[in-house]
């Protein structure tokens, strides 16, 4: 990866959606125009989001800029985590091994169910009456 180039990869996690741009850097992480720990504001989150730089050894060597929308503020940085996982693994093929170990490139399928009619939510039934 030169000086000028970027690294393109998207995350997902239930409804959430993170567009990632990775380029060489000081460690800079910057989400929707501000820094993670603003935009966040919970320090296990920020965790989370260093985990694929930790994991591959890549703590501050790579700034990465983010678009996140959908869902909420956990699946937000999940979501976040993920595509930085991805986008590390076109920067270099090498850092696949570790990370697909920590799981951290698998998008977690768990959604929510849709509701079904005829039910109040998803499985919850109204109460049921003999008379």
């Amino acid at each position: 990866m030169d000086v000028g180039e970027r690294t393109y990869a998207t995350g997902r996690r239930k409804t959430a959606v993170a567009k990632v741009w990775l380029m060489p850097g000081t460690g800079e992480v910057r989400v929707n125009d501000k820094p993670v720990g603003q935009y966040f504001g919970r320090p296990t989150l920020e965790h989370e989001i260093e985990r694929p730089f930790v994991i591959t050894g890549t703590t501050g060597k790579y700034d990465c800029i983010a678009r996140l929308f959908g869902g909420g503020v956990a699946a937000q940085a999940i979501a976040l985590r993920h595509g930085i996982a991805r986008a590390l693994t076109e920067v270099d093929p090498e850092f696949r091994t570790p990370l697909k170990r920590a799981g951290l490139l698998t998008r977690d399928p768990r959604m929510k169910e849709r509701r079904k009619y005829g039910l109040k939510k998803a499985r919850k039934a109204p109460q049921f009456s003999k008379r």
